[in-house]
């Protein structure tokens, strides 16, 4: 089954990224899941690379590495970073600055589409 999850908000200060790739991780560890990430909005900046957090305390950008390591496919807006200040060499490993041509693409192939 092909899944595209459409992330809204922020990395933190809201838990709704924090739970939708969480989702991703579980779906790809399935094993029969293909999983992309389409990050918009506020959630272009849980793609910046570099995230310090408290000890004990979840790393968005490392959640998305998780995903990337598992094949799963991050994008993420390239207009909406660019409103954040962000460049794609910011970016994490294995993520990428994408466009909405990407994300209709990717929304027209998948099988479900889960927005958080």
């Amino acid at each position: 089954m092909k899944y595209l999850m459409i992330l809204n908000d922020a990395p933190y200060g809201s838990e709704r990224s924090y739970n939708g790739l969480r989702l991703a991780h579980w779906l790809l560890k399935t094993g029969d899941a293909e999983v992309k990430i389409f990050l918009v909005g506020d959630a272009a900046s849980c793609a910046k690379g570099g995230q310090k957090v408290p000890q004990g305390y979840y790393n968005v950008g490392d959640m998305l590495g998780m995903v990337v390591r598992g094949n799963g496919e991050v994008g993420a807006c390239g207009s909406c970073l660019d409103a954040r200040g962000i460049t794609a060499e910011e970016l994490i490993e294995g993520a990428s600055r994408s466009t909405m041509d990407q994300l209709t693409t990717w929304t027209q192939s998948a099988d479900k589409v889960i927005v958080f």
